[in-house]
């Protein structure tokens, strides 16, 4: 397996760090980024040829205060009305997109909040995006744990009153296989009654075996739909094949899983054409497959090793808001989740706007859920965390906040016959 030497190293060798410059300076040692390696599964589709077009033609200085008064008037949102919503034009009227907005969430899904929890299994990865935390290049405490260890983690989760789980590992075949996943998947099980997945991209029959482990739904990161910018930011590995990773979501679909999740990461490119791109491949894929129940999540990026290197693109608060209305205007269907990378009085305000869903008692390490849920020194190793939280709430914090909201706390609305 490429790079599974990387994965497992605690100091660099001389070639290693070679390969590393080399990597950096010279794109011509690069693999190509739009060519699929051996193994990855190709499908016909055209919502991709869709998506990037609407993307490299919008220019969202072209909006003007009347498009976008035109487009809050207007009862169905168009896409170029979202368009117009998306752009710098519509940053007057956040007063009045917000109270748009909470008027469709409000209609589609009343003053209801969903909880759900994240549980790491693993961190390694044999990636290099020059970004993220657990990249192969990164000296940190790499782990997995075994299925002892994943159902401790579980049952420690599933005692504090979670009922819907998010398993994450980091991008490595090797440490983190299909079959392990799917043991994961069957524990969780008998734990939650819905359960999530965020993993490396898979075949479609490989995302069907998970969905019979008891998977239901699959979110996967485009991280930006700039191939450009992508290629420059994902220098090795199986991640750096862009349009695998975008037809990741209808692979699943495929592959019987009841939902899929969408997401660029805001900053690491254009974030207004990132926003418009997420939103177009939920639009057009909804409509390709109209059974299938899809959410957004809008992460900004967080502070991580390599900041420095890639020159993050300030998103603010109030444009990330601004992001979030557009989206729910345009989507009034569409699930939309606001991580803990955000504040909590950030995510205590949105919630009564435009997001659906939050994370709660959330911890992007590995194996550490004993000490953070009960106070106890966890008996076992730890592996360290992707990034950094903002909203450390526990469970029973969230949910009481959710409720002092004057809003509708709910851990599962899904049962199965």
């Amino acid at each position: 397996m490429e790079n599974q030497f990387f994965v497992d190293s605690e100091f660099l060798s001389a070639e290693a760090l070679e390969k590393k410059h080399r990597l950096e300076t010279d794109p011509s040692c690069r693999k190509n980024h739009m060519e699929y390696m051996p193994g990855m599964e190709v499908i016909e589709s055209d919502i991709c040829s869709k998506v990037i077009e609407q993307m490299e033609d919008f220019d969202y200085t072209q909006y003007t205060a009347k498009d976008v008064k035109a487009a809050l008037e207007h009862e169905t949102c168009s896409i170029e009305d979202f368009k117009a919503l998306l752009s710098p034009a519509a940053e007057p009227f956040l007063e009045e997109m917000a109270q748009r907005a909470r008027l469709e969430t409000g209609k589609h899904f009343g003053n209801t909040v969903y909880l759900f929890t994240p549980l790491y299994i693993a961190n390694y990865c044999e990636n290099y995006c020059v970004y993220c935390g657990f990249n192969c290049y990164n000296h940190i405490n790499r782990m997995k744990l075994s299925m002892e260890q994943i159902e401790h983690e579980m049952k420690i989760i599933a005692d504090s009153g979670m009922e819907e789980i998010l398993i994450l590992t980091g991008e490595s075949r090797a440490k983190s296989d299909v079959e392990y996943i799917g043991e994961a998947c069957k524990l969780a099980r008998k734990y939650f009654r819905m359960v999530g997945l965020e993993i490396y991209p898979v075949n479609t029959d490989e995302y069907a075996y998970l969905h019979r482990c008891g998977a239901d739904y699959v979110t996967v990161f485009q991280e930006t739909y700039d191939s450009d910018k992508y290629e420059s930011l994902h220098l090795m590995g199986h991640k750096r094949v862009w349009p695998y990773r975008f037809d990741a979501q209808e692979r699943a679909l495929r592959g019987g899983m009841r939902g899929v999740a969408f997401s660029a990461l805001l900053g690491l490119s254009d974030f207004r054409k990132d926003a418009l791109a997420s939103a177009l491949h939920v639009y057009y894929l909804q409509r390709k497959y109209p059974h299938a129940e899809m959410s957004l999540s809008c992460p900004r990026l967080r502070p991580i090793i390599n900041n420095d290197k890639i020159n993050p693109l300030d998103v603010s608060e109030k444009k990330l808001c601004q992001v979030l209305c557009a989206y729910r205007i345009f989507l009034p269907f569409v699930g939309i989740t606001v991580s803990s990378r955000e504040s909590a009085e950030f995510r205590n305000g949105i919630v009564k706007i435009a997001a659906t869903k939050v994370s709660a008692g959330v911890s992007t390490g590995i194996g550490d859920h004993e000490s953070k849920y009960s106070g106890k020194e966890s008996a076992g190793e730890q592996g360290d965390e992707q990034f950094e939280i903002d909203d450390s709430r526990s469970l029973d914090k969230m949910y009481q906040d959710i409720s002092e909201e004057g809003l509708q706390p709910v851990l599962n609305d899904y049962l199965y016959v």
